[in-house]
């Protein structure tokens, strides 16, 4: 019988790395013990809520786009959205199993092709409804969307980097680079993306320690940028009058109100309401009326508490986190999901100018569905944490403490 010989590496020579076969189903494992299971469930609800609002919207919206040669059918809409659900579904599980550097990288690098690709849109962007914020490569997406997510991570990692080298001129850097997305989505026109970059932003700025006195001269810029948008941008000047002055009857944040509130505490009953017919954007900008009139005023207070659930959840999660760059990350993204969510809901309660933005995770859309799944994808992957380290690391120490005292007690002795 002979035996294999042992390799024994000449001089210079390394001796190969040992093939370790991947185990797919320990991975899996370690990732669900690593997730946030509770955030994970209030999305998946949210979602399910969503595709039953856009199944309640998708006969108003199918009748209103329908023309004498081609008749869309009611639950057009709802059938499609399904498919967005799915496909944004694997993007957040794929997004989520990624490490903590990987995600960085990962956003990073979409930050650099979606701010190229929004740089394209005045020039190769095709119109719809008046604005310029698609662009088409075979299939046409809203590069605007899937910066949002990036853009947060990115600018945490940035300000993060201070942590390092107090002397980076970090500060500096990431208003730059909000102030170059802001212009260019101020071109499109897309005033409600610009302020919610803006806003997170903002946000990540306190978070990162800004100085008071920064603060103020942040808050009197952005008066200035916003009496400057009201002088000269006249898509921005025209809503805010709206708003200002009330509306009128045919007004479509007034009807989105008036649609709103028609339902009551209980609402009418799925596809038993009427007023949802004269909505312009009855299954993205305005679903949040549509849930107010067929399913009622209390139907819309779960909604709204989902939103408060989610972000408390993950301001939770932080609280025990000591790494710089997962706090700034996670509560820009969670800035992004509850600063779009807020600014729609206003909008239908007629309490903000109408700004085309629409619910995360509950109204149509193909890019903001699948974009909303890969920022929840990278919330979850950046929260990621071993339920029992926290805990073995506290038991290890306190033990050695325990001992060390125990020592030096026996040595004063």
């Amino acid at each position: 019988m002979s035996f294999a010989q042992p390799y024994i590496p000449r001089a210079g020579e390394r001796a190969p790395a040992p093939h370790r076969k991947r185990d797919r189903k320990g991975e899996l494992r370690i990732w669900w013990r690593e997730l946030d299971r509770v955030l994970l469930g209030l999305i998946l609800l949210l979602m399910a809520i969503g595709a039953v609002a856009v199944a309640a919207a998708s006969p108003a919206s199918a009748q209103r786009l329908s023309t004498a040669s081609v008749r869309l059918d009611d639950l057009h809409f709802f059938w499609l959205q399904l498919r967005w659900q799915f496909l944004g579904f694997g993007t957040l599980i794929g997004v989520s199993m990624l490490e903590k550097e990987q995600a960085r990288r990962a956003a990073v690098l979409l930050a650099l092709a979606m701010f190229a690709a929004l740089a394209l849109v005045p020039l190769a962007g095709h119109e719809v409804n008046g604005a310029k914020r698609w662009l088409d490569i075979g299939i046409s997406f809203q590069p605007s969307e899937f910066l949002k997510p990036a853009f947060a991570v990115t600018l945490a990692w940035i300000l993060s980097l201070r942590v390092r080298d107090p002397s980076l001129p970090v500060i500096p850097l990431a208003t730059g680079l909000t102030v170059a997305i802001a212009v260019l989505l101020v071109i499109q026109p897309n005033f409600g993306a610009a302020l919610l970059f803006a806003g997170t932003w903002f946000v990540l700025m306190l978070l990162s320690g800004i100085e008071v006195k920064r603060i103020g001269i942040v808050a009197g810029t952005g008066v200035g940028l916003l009496v400057v948008t009201y002088t000269f941008y006249d898509n921005a000047r025209h809503r805010i009058d709206d708003f200002l002055g009330g509306g009128t009857a045919y007004d479509q944040v007034d009807l989105a109100a008036r649609t709103l509130i028609s339902g009551g505490w209980t609402g009418t009953g799925m596809w038993l309401g009427t007023r949802k017919f004269a909505l312009p954007e009855a299954h993205t900008d305005y679903i949040f009326s549509v849930i107010g009139e067929e399913f009622g005023l209390i139907a819309c207070g779960v909604i709204v508490l989902l939103f408060l659930a989610i972000i408390v959840r993950v301001l939770v999660r932080l609280v025990d986190e000591e790494d710089v760059f997962t706090i700034l990350s996670a509560t820009g993204l969670v800035s992004l999901i509850g600063g779009q969510a807020f600014v729609n809901i206003l909008v239908n309660l007629q309490l903000f100018p109408s700004k085309g933005m629409t619910l995360p995770l509950v109204s149509y859309g193909g890019s903001s569905t699948i974009a909303m799944c890969l920022t929840v994808g990278l919330l979850l992957a950046l929260t990621r944490r071993n339920p029992y380290l926290e805990r073995d690391g506290f038991d290890w120490l306190d033990a050695l403490l325990r001992q060390g005292r125990v020592r030096a007690e026996g040595a004063a002795t």
